[in-house]
């Protein structure tokens, strides 16, 4: 390596980062974030894929006193679980049931929905509230993986198979009845 080339490269270096947002130590937080206990890496990564396809209303909160939040035009407190008589597994087996064909299912629909079981996910979490919210979040994000493969989209992350988020649903729903976890499982192969 020559003189010039580390002098570009911590030239490059330094450029990158003072130029680039993403590389600051504090980045604002997003608006679905409302308390300070430290949220898990793979929590933040979501929020920050999501943050910018949310919106809050701070007129409204939902569950504790996490704002109710939007995306693509579906409101959490149109699809809170929570405002439910059901368990959070029926709920969602209810709620967020595929087309059949699976294939005729909207995925921006399922996307949105799950956007916003993310986003107040992650507001709970920050304020340190009960996560029975994960039932349904998994749910949503097993949904999506059948669609995707049942319209042919390869699906490259191991985390978002139907079999491995079969596993989350199943792990999360321990304590639901045995036969809304079965019809869970039957889902699983219906991937047309």
């Amino acid at each position: 390596m020559t003189r010039y080339t580390i002098v570009l490269s911590v030239a490059a270096i330094a450029a990158l980062a003072h130029a680039s947002p993403l590389l600051s130590a504090r980045q604002a937080q997003p608006c679905f974030v409302v308390g300070s206990t430290t949220l898990p890496q793979e929590v933040i990564d979501v929020d920050t894929e999501i943050a910018s396809r949310v919106t809050c209303d701070s007129s409204a909160t939902t569950i504790g006193n996490v704002p109710d939040v939007s995306s693509g035009g579906v409101s959490f407190s149109s699809v809170n679980f929570a405002d439910s008589a059901d368990t959070p597994l029926q709920f969602a087996l209810n709620t967020f049931a595929t087309a059949d064909p699976v294939a005729d299912s909207d995925l921006a629909t399922f996307t949105a929905q799950q956007d916003v079981y993310q986003a107040t996910e992650a507001g709970i979490r920050s304020t340190g509230g009960n996560l029975a919210i994960k039932v349904p979040k998994f749910f949503l994000s097993f949904q999506i993986a059948r669609i995707k493969t049942a319209q042919g989209t390869a699906i490259t992350d191991p985390g978002q198979t139907v079999e491995h988020l079969l596993g989350k649903v199943t792990k999360n729903a321990a304590g639901e009845s045995q036969d809304l976890l079965d019809q869970v499982t039957a889902l699983s192969t219906q991937l047309a």
